[in-house]
């Protein structure tokens, strides 16, 4: 039986208070803060912090296959999942695959990770940027974050019970290629129409492909763009408000495609041996699953808990400077001549260096070097040199320039 062999989760430090877009915007502005992922974080990039944590919990596992989902992918005609691959230094026969177009593509990544397990275990990672129009509702309601699972069928923490799915055309929530911002029709629609039902088929159709009933379930992660169709939904489930895991909307916002695995995540954190998890996420149609948590989980260690993401932050970001972030507000950059654009063969010569933080270690005194050098700063030995990884390791910083003519959004440059 597939199951969850290893998770982790990332929460960017930055975080915007909604009553600062408020302020600003002279609107209404709704409780708490988002999660703002900094200007030099993409979903990638995020993606890579939570794979980290997932494999450092799945010791000495190495998957066959990685499956990465995001509606905000860096590239559209590359494929996304090949950086996630380099940065982790994977081996080259793992299988790489991009999904997106829906938010819901995350828990499908989990579950295509699940069907791929059977060849061996699988990765499945997801993230999301959320962007909305200035005043819209997105803009408030999203934020930024990542989740990533190791599947496969030994030593599970915990086991996949069942699996259930639907899919539905529709039209509550979309993009346009081209456009930056999502369109969201009335809300009235998309909570009696669409969100509604589908968690409510999903989530009865999953119990009844295990043979449970709510009263059987521990907790419930209810995952879906509106927040109002999560509370109409638990009576017909039959579950009781206590059982819904925190959604973390006043404290993260709603994080896209890495939601449902994000708040899974933070049930995990929380999980003891038999306990059951319902995890339900809806968009073009709805993906759920129910989790059974083994006794493994009590050896389990997570290097980065969700409530650790969660308290470490800087909560005073500059809507003005987020907006600049983002690319919406357009300032005069220096006046100086732009940099030169990287080239392909140089970077793709130093992949190992740029992407998973490879480096050499001397072979004749031991001393190591980042980056790599052939020959040594403290022997003088020349080509005695091994590779070995830097990316897990603790290391101290040397030398640090501070550069105030080199052009970034979020000045100096260090």
């Amino acid at each position: 039986m597939a199951g969850i062999l290893g998770y982790g989760a990332y929460i960017p430090f930055y975080r915007l208070q909604r009553a600062a877009i408020g302020a600003a915007l002279e609107t209404k502005a709704d409780k708490g803060e988002r999660a703002i992922a900094s200007y030099d974080e993409d979903t990638v990039t995020m993606a890579v912090e939570a794979a980290r944590s997932a494999l450092a919990g799945a010791i000495g596992v190495v998957p066959s296959s990685l499956f990465f989902a995001t509606t905000d992918a860096p590239y559209q005609e590359k494929l996304n999942a090949a950086t996630i691959h380099a940065a982790l230094d994977l081996p080259a026969q793992v299988r790489a695959l991009d999904l997106g177009g829906s938010t819901r593509a995350g828990l499908s990544a989990l579950l295509a990770a699940a069907d791929a397990s059977a060849n061996g275990p699988a990765l499945a990672a997801m993230s999301d940027i959320r962007q909305g129009a200035p005043e819209g509702a997105v803009e408030q309601s999203g934020g930024d974050a990542a989740a990533a699972f190791v599947i496969g069928a030994k030593n599970a923490i915990a086991e996949i019970e069942a699996s259930y799915s639907e899919t539905l055309e529709h039209q509550a929530l979309w993009r346009l290629p081209g456009e930056r911002f999502s369109k969201v029709w009335e809300e009235r629609f998309a909570l009696t129409q669409v969100y509604g039902p589908l968690l409510a088929s999903g989530g009865k159709g999953v119990l009844k492909q295990a043979g449970l009933t709510g009263a059987d379930i521990t907790r419930a992660v209810i995952d879906a763009p509106n927040a109002r169709a999560a509370v109409g939904v638990l009576k017909p489930l039959g579950l009781t408000p206590e059982k819904l895991v925190d959604p973390l909307l006043g404290s993260v916002g709603h994080s896209g495609t890495a939601h449902a695995g994000l708040c899974l995540a933070s049930a995990l954190d929380a999980a003891k041996p038999g306990d059951r998890i319902l995890v339900i996420s809806v968009s073009d149609g709805v993906d759920a699953i129910i989790l059974k948590i083994t006794p493994a989980i009590s050896a389990y260690k997570n290097p980065a808990p969700v409530a650790k993401l969660l308290a470490a932050k800087r909560n005073d970001l500059a809507y003005l400077r987020y907006l600049k972030w983002r690319g919406i507000l357009q300032t005069e950059k220096p006046r100086r001549p732009d940099p030169d654009r990287p080239a392909a063969p140089p970077a793709f010569r130093r992949r190992h260096w740029k992407f998973s933080f490879v480096g050499t270690e001397c072979t004749k005194c031991g001393t190591r070097h980042l980056p790599p050098q052939v020959v040594c700063v403290q022997c003088g030995a020349v080509d005695q040199m091994k590779d070995i990884g830097f990316a897990n390791r603790r290391g101290t910083v040397a030398t640090y320039t501070l550069d105030r003519l080199a052009y970034t959004l979020q000045p100096p440059m260090v």
